[in-house]
């Protein structure tokens, strides 16, 4: 079957913008592609064959072939469009709910971190086979996981920042979770939206304040940073 490869993300021929892939949702793709993630969640990816994957799907090898004439790596690339659409979808929907930018900035940290540290196939690659999840957070690899991940939050963000400035937060954010959940620390758990909030206030919010702009810059540029909330005891 040849070496199976997980992409995250795919870029450009061009070297232009990434994007996560399109994923089609017939029942049949949504039944193999379920079952494949049980088998990777039991097996890993190295030991998995057509054949689990058909018996968790309640198909026949043939229907697997039928519907992807790739074979395992064709499967694999489905799990990961599927799971990365569903993951972007759960997110605009917590991040889509904010009524502030604090809300927006913890429900999308809070979230992002949840889907991720709880995946059981995610969960057992990283204990099992680490080196096929971790091979795709390093160099130019993380650069295209940040650039899709910042596309997708950036508009959720512009509400309260301007395009730049949205761009940035996004970035640091995203970093933020990806530094805590492969270097966890203690007393710091980021499915806990409390915790997270007090990490928003504590960090993120003031370092967007410390990029205010001189005084008698334009006052559309200072407008997105008087609408940012306080925190107890300063100053509004």
């Amino acid at each position: 079957m040849g070496t199976a490869r997980l992409e995250l993300v795919r870029g450009t021929p061009s070297g232009g913008p990434v994007e996560p892939r399109d994923a089609t949702a017939s029942p049949a793709r949504v039944r193999i592609v379920d079952g494949a993630l049980s088998c990777i969640a039991r097996q890993g990816v190295a030991r998995i064959t057509l054949d689990d994957v058909a018996r968790a799907a309640g198909c026949s090898r043939a229907t697997v072939y039928r519907v992807f004439p790739g074979g395992k790596d064709a499967v694999l690339g489905a799990v990961v469009d599927t799971e990365v659409s569903r993951f972007f979808s759960a997110l605009a929907v917590r991040m889509g709910e904010a009524a502030d930018l604090e809300d927006v900035l913890v429900a999308g940290m809070t979230e992002a971190a949840t889907l991720i540290s709880g995946h059981p196939a995610l969960g057992n690659l990283l204990a099992h086979e680490p080196e096929l999840v971790l091979s795709q957070l390093a160099f130019a690899r993380m650069d295209q996981v940040l650039a899709v991940t910042c596309a997708f939050t950036t508009p959720f963000l512009g509400r309260w920042l301007d395009k730049a400035e949205a761009k940035r937060v996004a970035e640091w954010s995203a970093r933020i979770v990806v530094s805590y959940l492969l270097c966890p620390a203690d007393g710091v758990d980021l499915t806990d939206a409390a915790q997270v909030r007090h990490l928003v206030r504590l960090f993120v919010l003031p370092g967007i304040r410390a990029l205010r702009v001189p005084q008698g810059a334009a006052p559309r540029s200072l407008q997105y940073h008087r609408s940012l909330p306080t925190t107890k005891g300063e100053a509004s």
